[in-house]
């Protein structure tokens, strides 16, 4: 039996989306197109961008549909980089980044970018503080509402009212805390000027149940952005090209859905959350939860384990038929230690020794008794691995 908690890599396919996605796949027409055909796919379009909007708390047009959550991130802060306001150049951008925010950022370095980084916390929490104290002349802000690896939630809320006091533009990675923690554009947007403060959001559908190819960008009316792709006016002409209608209409469903769901599947998640990390604890006394306890994703469990490889433990674990993570990212084929835990303050070799459970709206407590039934034999035989000692 595969007992699968990796979640937040991608979660199960919901049959809703599913259903969703092959009844519009049907329709022949161009949405752009003025024909009847056209014009049907056109209102099932629109449908689903209406009805995404209602989840997201934002007006149908500031939602920019895309292939996903990097493509998101990378109309966003390519696109606020090219808009910026002459004689900006600086990025502010926390440490603990997701690589989609970080290579992106990169890149704009490359073109000519100053980076002001701002330190997060042991805990992989954002230092507002450190975060605010940046913010004056630069070009543009990113922040992630949850880290994608430690689970732990950041005050969205305080990040955007410092950008927005700063007539600074800020982008929030949101696709780890979409279906987890409400979210709500407008909220968080607050009364910022048009162009300043919370502008843009992203968010992925393949975390939430969607298929993978398919996520938004959240766009405020008056935001100052460039387009990457170009050749169309679709969508503000913010995302030129042949809109995926069928995938829109996935995402939109399992946005509802997700939306629906979220205060019991917090309730029930915390609790295996918190049943998985007493009986680690319990088994290997040893390792060390990462993240914030208490402001934390409802099933992230982020894990340290002294003295063993990350890559050795998910490979025991898999023989179990238990599907986990490593904290590391993967840079052409080469296993590297996780930027986010030498953020937090960690070794690189401590940084070698992490893994990531994710628990999501499949999962059952017989999940967390396989986990706790094979973890303390698969770190017993991986922490004996000479590749531990290496940093």
């Amino acid at each position: 039996m595969q007992h699968y908690l990796d979640h937040a890599a991608t979660a199960p396919l919901r049959p809703e989306a599913r259903e969703a996605w092959l009844e519009a796949s049907t329709l022949v027409g161009n949405a752009s197109s003025t024909h009847g055909a056209g014009q049907d796919a056109r209102r099932l379009l629109e449908e689903a961008r209406e009805r995404s909007a209602a989840v997201l708390d934002c007006d149908p047009i500031e939602v920019v549909f895309t292939s996903g959550g990097t493509e998101s991130i990378n109309l966003a802060l390519q696109g606020l980089w090219q808009a910026r306001q002459p004689g900006t150049d600086a990025i502010v951008m926390p440490d603990a980044e997701h690589h989609a925010t970080m290579d992106t950022v990169e890149a704009l370095i490359a073109a000519g970018a100053v980076l002001r980084a701002v330190p997060v916390f042991r805990s992989a929490a954002i230092d507002v503080a450190a975060f605010t104290s940046q913010l004056s002349g630069a070009a543009l802000a990113t922040a992630l509402v949850a880290n994608n690896e430690a689970g732990t939630i950041n005050d969205a809320a305080a990040l955007a009212t410092s950008a927005a006091v700063a007539q600074v533009p800020l982008h929030f990675d949101a696709v780890s805390a979409l279906g987890h923690v409400p979210l709500s554009f407008r909220a968080l947007r607050g009364h910022a000027a048009d162009a300043v403060g919370l502008v843009a959001m992203s968010v992925a559908g393949h975390k939430i149940g969607a298929p993978v190819g398919v996520g938004a960008l959240v766009v405020a009316r008056s935001a100052r952005l460039s387009a990457l792709l170009r050749g169309g006016a679709q969508q503000r002409g913010l995302r030129a090209g042949t809109q995926d209608i069928a995938g829109a209409a996935a995402f939109a469903i399992a946005l509802e859905l997700a939306e629906a769901e979220l205060q019991t599947e917090s309730v029930r998640l915390s609790a295996m959350r918190d049943r998985l990390i007493d009986g680690i604890l319990t088994r290997i006394p040893t390792a060390e939860v990462l993240g914030d306890r208490a402001e934390r994703l409802p099933g992230n469990v982020h894990v340290l384990f002294p003295g063993a490889v990350g890559e050795s433990l998910l490979f025991l674990l898999d023989m179990a038929g238990i599907a986990a993570s490593t904290g590391s990212a993967c840079q052409a084929g080469v296993a590297e230690p996780s930027h986010v835990v030498m953020a937090m303050g960690f070794s690189e070799r401590e940084a070698r020794s992490v893994l990531r459970f994710s628990l999501g709206r499949t999962s059952t407590d017989a999940d967390v008794d396989a986990v706790l039934a094979s973890i303390a034999d698969a770190y017993s035989r991986a922490s004996g691995s000479g590749s531990a000692a290496r940093s």
